[in-house]
């Protein structure tokens, strides 16, 4: 859709911030002499004009709003066509009808009587007040209105940069929804609400939330209508190509140019923000260059999400700025979030996640693809520690599939069969058969045979090996084990036995021991 084709929905287009005026208040401007005849029931009508006529029938060059003025020259001569006279004027939606003084006396009582059936006001306009003061009044108000309309407008705008200084984006919400006597909300890219004033679900957010399904898929828009007595409209928010998220307004009045004010506010806010994200990401990737790169072990502690690790490989370019915005989405506390590593490379973007459930990983390349608007294939696997990080980027890379989706390597391997084809129940009650006189044994003595056999088993039984990772010397484990085979019933050179003792310490692992973490804010 083009953002300059604006969209107006119904007919409640006029600028209501400058006020109405009112045949009451029409009624009681200083330096006019005016009487109310009859109609007191419609002194809320709306005046936009005040108009001199003397036709017989003046109805097909009114717009609807005017104060018809009158000598009298064009009320027809008969009292059903007065009658008739009057009452397609209050159908055409006039204002009301305004006599002069001197012709006052001579007023047809039909005129007052059917003007008082239909709740028409009927004006006389007396002493020397001549037609014309009474059009320039109505013309000096409205100037005045407009300014004051300005002035306002640009006070509100004042207030809400001044939001956008101090607090940002949810400032600039809750300054815009002030300025306008209404409420206001950003919603982001995907539809979810970002900030609220008033905080908390409103009835009109839901039909605002449409009217953004109905524009999305195209590029900047504003759409607006009437909604349940309040004007309701909803303004893109951001630069070229895709809308990063939608500034939606309830209010009282038509605040178009407000409202666009604060989209470009929200827009230059949100950019800023990334920009300053994507130089830390950026920094942040220089620096665990070497980590990534096998060259060095460990991380700085605290710069990298929690071990384990779900490492991700997208293919694509300029990936970087969509993957920040969708970690927004799918990660609710910023300390977790900052500390998620991106790093951009030749073929891709690289992400270092922490390992949750379900994996953040597929809702990241959805979100990616759908904010870049490209497709992006992406490969991942899990890193049980930071060393490990150069080896789960190496898996992720052969992992990335040919067309469009996720891929990660525990659901391609022997490992991910064995795990789903099991029931945690079973898997469970079996560890503790086997695994109980070991843990029972080390309890009572901290001696460690368990762990001294899951260390001997994944280092494919050399002795050496195990003993290095466990920091013992290789008589001693030669000893835990012999002791670990006696208590547990079981013998290591028994390839039955060996499996049973395997799949018993293995089984946490199985189970899929990941951390849930929070989703984002709603």
């Amino acid at each position: 859709m083009p953002y300059d084709s604006y969209i107006e929905r119904d007919s409640f287009v006029r600028d209501a911030q400058q006020g109405r005026l009112t045949v009451d208040a029409l009624l009681g401007m200083d330096g006019l002499e005016l009487g109310l005849l009859a109609g007191a029931g419609g002194i809320h009508r709306e005046v936009r004009w005040a108009h001199a006529i003397e036709l017989a029938d003046p109805v097909p060059w009114l717009r609807g709003g005017e104060l018809v003025l009158t000598i009298g020259l064009g009320l027809p001569a008969g009292e059903a066509g007065r009658r008739d006279y009057v009452r397609r004027l209050a159908e055409a939606g006039c204002a009301g009808l305004g006599f002069a003084a001197e012709v006052l006396d001579a007023l047809p009582p039909e005129v007052l009587a059917t003007a008082e059936e239909l709740d028409f006001p009927v004006v006389g306009v007396l002493g020397a007040t001549p037609f014309l003061a009474v059009s320039q009044a109505v013309a000096g108000w409205y100037s005045d209105a407009a300014v004051r309309a300005e002035r306002r407008a640009v006070t509100v705008q004042e207030a809400v940069a001044r939001a956008a200084l101090r607090s940002g984006a949810p400032g600039i919400v809750g300054a815009l929804a002030r300025g306008i006597d209404g409420q206001a909300m950003l919603l982001d890219a995907g539809g979810r609400v970002r900030a609220a004033h008033p905080r908390g679900e409103q009835d009109w957010h839901r039909r605002a939330r449409e009217l953004v399904a109905e524009v999305r898929g195209g590029g900047r828009a504003a759409v607006a209508e009437q909604h349940r007595g309040s004007y309701l409209m909803v303004h893109s928010v951001g630069g070229a190509g895709r809308p990063r998220g939608w500034l939606a307004v309830a209010g009282p009045s038509h605040q178009r140019l407000l409202v666009a004010h604060a989209a470009t506010l929200l827009a230059v806010t949100m950019l800023g923000i990334r920009a300053v994200r994507s130089r830390l990401h950026e920094q942040r990737a220089r620096m665990f260059a070497p980590l990534l790169d096998g060259s060095e072990a460990e991380p700085d502690p605290g710069l990298l999400p929690d071990p384990p690790y779900e490492v991700m490989l997208l293919s694509g370019n300029d990936l970087l700025s969509p993957a920040l915005d969708g970690l927004d989405d799918i990660i609710g506390r910023a300390e977790v979030r900052d500390r998620v590593l991106l790093r951009p490379e030749a073929d891709g973007l690289v992400a270092v996640l922490p390992l949750a459930r379900p994996r953040l990983g597929p809702r990241l390349r959805e979100r990616v693809a759908e904010l870049g608007g490209v497709e992006v294939r992406a490969g991942a696997a899990t890193a049980p520690t930071a060393a490990d990080l150069p080896a789960a980027v190496a898996r992720a890379r052969d992992l990335l599939p040919r067309a469009p989706g996720y891929a990660h390597a525990d659901d391609v391997s022997a490992w991910s069969l064995l795990r789903d084809g099991l029931a945690p129940g079973a898997l469970a009650s079996f560890t503790s058969t086997v695994l109980a006189p070991l843990h029972d044994y080390d309890r009572r003595t901290g001696t460690g045979l368990a762990a001294s056999l899951r260390a001997y088993l994944d280092a494919d039984s050399n002795l050496e090996a195990a003993a290095a990772a466990l920091g013992v010397h290789r008589n001693t484990l030669r000893a835990r084990l012999r002791t670990a085979q006696r208590v547990a019933g079981r013998r290591l050179d028994t390839p039955r036995d060996r499996l049973e003792l395997w799949l018993a310490l293995s089984a946490p692992d199985l189970l899929g021991a990941v951390r849930e973490l929070p989703g984002p804010p709603s």
